[in-house]
């Protein structure tokens, strides 16, 4: 079979492939994009979007229609699963947005998703397949490629790996494996009427943290639907066995919950679970004329809620850097990764240790938590802005 050529080839259908997809065709370049679904679509639902990221929808032009399904929470919420106790609150209203000049909202993945492929498929240069899935890649100096499983094969200038955690185009870069981190999610949601007399605020994002647990919760698609994900040490995960995260699991990890707690874990559906995972920072995201981005550079652990918000970024500066050398592709995604590659990597290293403090057990630690967090304002800003202040330099 005969390889097709495209300028630019995006392997990957998520927000982080469709975003670049599109901030590339929009520099005035050829993009084509495969995804291996037969359609488009998240797994998951509700998604946390900082203002490093809702910049970065303005900028692509789709913040308004965003916001019109979203919902600005007023407030985060940090709650002890197992006393009750309010440990910490972050004021995300107007003092939030005048520091960072960007809101933070709450949306359904879906609608993001679709939102942002209704954008690809107005653009003239930008082409979408899906049912593609890719099985063998290959890079070099001057260009790269790709061979689906249908047999369809694709050379191209620039190969952009968006391709997730078990990202194929990640093997041109590194030979290491995802890391388990013997959690798992149970992930739901139900109709707001069904939970607003059990919840004390139904526009806070609302986190409980408790010994190898936590539940988050927060309103989507303008607050009529409500978000949950219960999230849990499986101790058969850790040792290898399966089943693993079994409805019973979650149901024993979550015993020492409060009856708030264990009332709203009854209500997450049973039926499909998530192992969640990470892998350890590169040191380069290139090889040849293939880069990565998004959850194939950079997976992280969810507890900065920084995963989409990372590929959003990573998205805008590969476009930009492109944009500004023009022909000089090399030159280009040297820029790019010089750029993002430090605070992605930061963003992965730092989620770890914030998700043992959540589910501590140690008396000690416990201790220090209390006193750390109910010692700061709800408008002390300070150690978010490495993570949401504008960089000068995009």
């Amino acid at each position: 079979m005969t390889a097709t050529h495209v300028p630019v080839l995006v392997v990957g259908g998520g927000i982080g492939g469709l975003s670049t997809a599109l901030a590339i065709a929009r520099t005035g370049r050829e993009v084509h994009l495969v995804e291996q679904a037969a359609e488009f679509g998240e797994i998951g639902a509700g998604l946390q979007v900082g203002p490093n990221a809702t910049r970065i929808l303005d900028r692509l032009g789709l913040l308004d229609a965003v916001l019109a399904v979203s919902v600005l929470p007023r407030h985060g919420v940090m709650r002890d699963a197992i006393t009750t106790e309010q440990l910490t609150v972050l004021d995300l209203g107007e003092a939030f947005r005048r520091r960072y000049g960007y809101p933070y909202i709450v949306v359904h993945r879906h609608d993001l998703l679709s939102l942002l492929v209704e954008a690809c498929r107005a653009e003239p240069l930008l082409t979408l397949e899906t049912d593609r899935t890719v099985v063998d890649v290959h890079s070099h100096a001057d260009g790269a490629g790709v061979r689906c499983a249908d047999g369809t094969e694709y050379t191209t200038d620039l190969l952009v790996g968006a391709d997730g955690l078990h990202s194929r185009v990640r093997t041109l870069v590194s030979a290491d494996e995802p890391v388990c981190s013997g959690f798992v999610a149970y992930r739901g949601t139900l109709p707001m009427d069904e939970v607003r007399a059990d919840v004390a605020a139904v526009d806070d994002v609302v986190l409980w943290v408790g010994p190898g647990l936590h539940l988050i919760q927060y309103p989507v698609r303008r607050g009529e639907v409500y978000n949950q994900v219960a999230v849990f040490r499986s101790d058969r995960l850790v040792r290898g066995e399966t089943p693993f995260g079994t409805p019973e699991e979650l149901d024993a990890r979550f015993a020492r919950a409060c009856p708030q707690v264990r009332s709203h874990v009854g209500r997450i559906s049973r039926e499909r679970t998530w192992p969640i995972y990470d892998r350890d920072p590169l040191p380069t995201w290139i090889s040849g004329r293939a880069v990565l981005l998004g959850d194939a550079a950079h997976p992280m652990l969810q507890y900065l809620g920084q995963g989409a918000c990372q590929a959003l970024e990573d998205a805008w500066t590969l476009a930009a850097e492109l944009d500004r050398f023009g022909s000089e592709t090399d030159k280009a995604l040297a820029a790019y990764q010089e750029r993002r590659l430090p605070k992605a990597s930061r963003c992965q290293v730092s989620a770890r240790p914030w998700g043992e403090v959540w589910h501590t057990e140690s008396p000690a630690m416990l201790g220090l938590r209390r006193r750390a967090l109910g010692a700061r304002r709800p408008d002390d800003y300070t150690e978010l802005d490495w993570l949401y202040a504008e960089d000068l330099a995009s």
